[in-house]
């Protein structure tokens, strides 16, 4: 049985994100702020942190970045957040969370944006795996062994969710990826949620890799989708 954090200090919500996942078969665990959240990750096993952005004491994004710096690296955190812009978006992926969903949500779609975070996170993979599985395009050589990705020799930090994003395109050179096949692919999804959830991590993807170089190498191709070529 998977165990989930949540860290949410809304009642109401708290109970229905609580109710519908353990009907799921999931244990689900509940504290209303980050510091207490916090305290519990070091005393107890997790697999997944469902965390809301607007919490008292410490908000959301300051929880986040705890969390990583206790040594949290690849526990999935799903940040859940009535502030859905773009801006706000960004803000919640550079602190360190893997996925966002914007409330209110669908139950249907929770569960299955943390099937995905389940089925796709190293938290528990196997680290005995011997197998040598490097990828290069252009400047960028990413080693899906240790799971990181460098451009001219320089490693860019790279959130779970952003790692299976760019391992997808270097895997498909020059091949447009419709935004179906990338949900499919990177969430787990196979239909079009009609959120702007692909459109968001291209572009944060895309201003990592820029830091590092001066060549674009992730294309927009209007009404199709995103390509990685060189120009």
């Amino acid at each position: 049985m998977h165990t989930i954090l949540l860290i949410e200090d809304e009642k109401g919500v708290a109970d229905f994100i609580k109710t519908g996942l353990e009907e799921e078969g999931y244990r689900v665990e509940h504290t209303i702020n980050g510091l207490i959240g916090i305290e519990h990750l070091k005393k107890n096993t997790v697999d997944v942190v469902l965390l809301d952005i607007l919490l008292p004491e410490m908000n959301g994004l300051e929880v986040c970045k705890k969390i990583r710096e206790e040594g949290f690296k690849e526990l999935p955190v799903l940040m859940l957040t009535a502030l859905g812009s773009p801006e706000n978006v960004v803000l919640g992926l550079d602190s360190g969370a893997d996925d966002y969903l914007a409330k209110p949500f669908k139950l249907i779609e929770l569960k299955a944006r943390i099937r995905t975070l389940l089925r796709r996170s190293d938290y528990k993979g196997n680290n005995n795996v011997e197998t040598e599985n490097t990828y290069t395009f252009a400047d960028l050589e990413l080693n899906d062994d240790s799971k990181t990705l460098t451009r001219r020799g320089k490693e860019i930090s790279l959130t779970s969710t952003e790692y299976r994003l760019i391992l997808m395109f270097i895997k498909n050179p020059r091949k447009v990826l419709s935004r179906t096949e990338l949900l499919d692919e990177v969430w787990g999804i196979n239909f079009d949620m009609g959120t702007n959830v692909v459109d968001v991590y291209v572009n944060y993807l895309r201003k990592k890799l820029d830091k590092h170089g001066s060549e674009k190498l992730i294309h927009t191709v209007i009404g199709m989708g995103y390509v990685l070529k060189q120009e």
